[in-house]
C-alpha cells in the first residue's frame, strides 16, 4: 500500500457537516454557504443546526438557549482544580485539565455536547480573570452565549464587539477533518466518551501547527501603526523576502471565505474601532501591493488575519487566541463525535515498517 505522510489526500470519513472547496473559496455547513449563515443566524441557532442537522423552531431554540444558560456554571470541585494549577500553566492545559475532570451523563451525547459547549467560555474567563488578578464575573443569564463570554472576560458589554466576536466564532465552528477534529473522531470511534474525545481534540489543538496564536499578525499591525506606514512596511518585508503574516492558507488557494465574511460584516458596522479600521485598510493595500509586485503571486487574506484584528480590537491577550478558537471549534468536535457514533468504525490505519529484518 502506498504511504501518504500525514494521511494527506486520504479520505478517512464521510460527513454531512461541512464541505470545503479550497480552489474556489467555498465553505458550507450542512450544504449552506457560511456567508448566508453568519448574516442570518445567531451562534446558538447554528450550533443547533450542526448538532441536530436541522434548524430549530421557535420553541426548540428557546429551550436550547435555556439549556446552554443552565450549564454555564463551573462545578465547585472543578473550580478547586483550576485554582490549584500554577499560574504559569497555559490556558489550553487548563482547559484540557478542567474538561477532563467533568462528570457527564454518558447516556445522551447531545446533552453532554450542550454542557461542554456551554461551560467552555466560563472556564476560559474564570482562569483568565484569576491570573490577571481581577474579580471573577459570574455568567449572566440575560446575555446570549457570545455576549456572556465577552462580558465574563472583560466585565463590559459592547454590542459592536459582541457582534464581531460572534461572527468569528460562527465562522470557525467547523472545518472538515482537521487535525483536532480527527483526534476527536478517533477517540470516540473506540466507544470512549465525549469528554475523552474533546480532551483529545484539545491536546491536538494546542500544537502550534494547528491552533497557534496569531501573534505574527498582531506584530505586523503594531509595526504599521498608522495608515501612512502600510506601503512602507509591506514593501520592506517583500524586499527582505519576509513572510506577510495573515496572508495565504494551506487549503484555500483563493480568498478564504471566512476572512471575506468577517470583513463584509465588519465594514458595515457603525463606530468601527480604530484598530479594525487599520486592519481593513492594511488588507486592502497589502493585496494591491502583492498583486502589483508579483502578478502571479497568489496570496489572499486568511481567517487568522481577522482573528488577530478581532482579539486586538477586543483588547484581549493574544495568548487567549487558541482557547477562544477552541470555544468555537468544540461545536464541530461534538458534531463529528455524534456523527461518528451514528455509523461507527474504529480508526485503525496500517503502518509501513521501514526497519531492518533481523530474523
Amino acid at each position: 500500500m502506498e504511504y501518504q505522510p500525514g494521511l494527506k489526500g486520504i479520505v478517512a470519513a464521510e460527513s454531512e457537516l461541512s464541505f470545503i472547496d479550497g480552489i474556489n473559496g467555498v465553505l458550507l455547513y450542512r450544504g449552506i454557504p457560511i456567508e448566508r449563515l453568519v448574516e442570518k443566524y445567531s451562534f446558538e441557532e447554528i450550533v443547533y443546526f450542526l448538532l441536530y442537522g436541522e434548524f430549530a423552531n421557535l420553541a426548540e431554540i428557546e429551550k436550547f438557549k435555556e439549556k446552554l444558560i443552565e450549564n454555564r456554571q463551573i462545578p465547585i470541585y472543578v473550580q478547586h482544580i483550576i485554582d490549584e494549577l500554577p499560574p504559569n500553566v497555559a490556558m489550553m492545559d487548563v482547559l484540557r485539565t478542567a474538561i477532563s475532570s467533568l462528570e457527564l451523563s454518558e447516556t445522551n451525547i447531545y446533552e453532554d455536547a450542550i454542557k461542554l459547549i456551554a461551560i467552555f467560555p466560563t472556564i476560559i474567563a474564570y482562569r483568565y480573570r484569576n491570573i490577571m488578578e481581577k474579580s471573577i464575573i459570574s455568567p449572566d443569564v440575560t446575555h446570549s452565549h457570545v455576549e456572556n463570554f465577552l462580558y465574563m472576560l472583560t466585565g463590559e458589554m459592547d454590542q459592536t464587539k459582541a457582534k464581531i466576536l460572534e461572527a468569528y466564532l460562527i465562522l470557525t465552528m467547523e472545518h472538515g477533518l482537521n487535525a483536532s477534529t480527527f483526534s476527536a473522531r478517533v477517540t470516540i470511534s473506540t466507544e470512549s466518551d465525549l469528554v475523552a474525545a474533546v480532551t483529545s481534540a484539545l491536546g491536538t489543538m494546542k500544537g502550534p501547527l494547528h491552533g497557534g496564536a496569531p501573534t505574527g499578525v498582531i506584530d505586523l499591525l503594531n509595526e504599521i501603526r498608522t495608515f501612512d506606514r502600510i506601503n512602507e512596511v509591506i514593501m520592506e518585508k517583500l524586499m527582505n523576502k519576509e513572510r506577510i503574516m495573515g496572508f495565504g492558507h494551506r487549503v484555500y488557494k483563493t480568498i478564504d471565505p471566512r476572512a471575506e465574511s468577517l470583513k463584509k460584516m465588519i465594514v458595515t458596522l457603525e463606530n468601527l474601532p480604530k484598530w479594525m479600521e487599520l486592519a481593513v485598510k492594511t488588507e486592502q493595500e497589502t493585496l494591491k501591493i502583492l498583486h502589483d509586485y508579483k502578478p502571479n503571486y497568489k496570496l489572499y487574506t486568511n481567517v487568522e488575519y481577522y482573528a488577530a484584528a478581532i482579539l486586538k480590537t477586543l483588547d484581549l491577550d493574544p495568548n487567549l487566541f487558541t482557547a477562544i478558537f477552541s470555544s468555537s471549534r468544540i461545536v464541530g468536535w461534538c458534531a463529528h463525535a455524534i456523527e461518528q457514533r451514528r455509523n461507527n468504525s474504529i480508526f485503525r490505519p496500517d503502518v509501513k515498517y521501514i526497519g531492518e529484518m533481523r530474523y
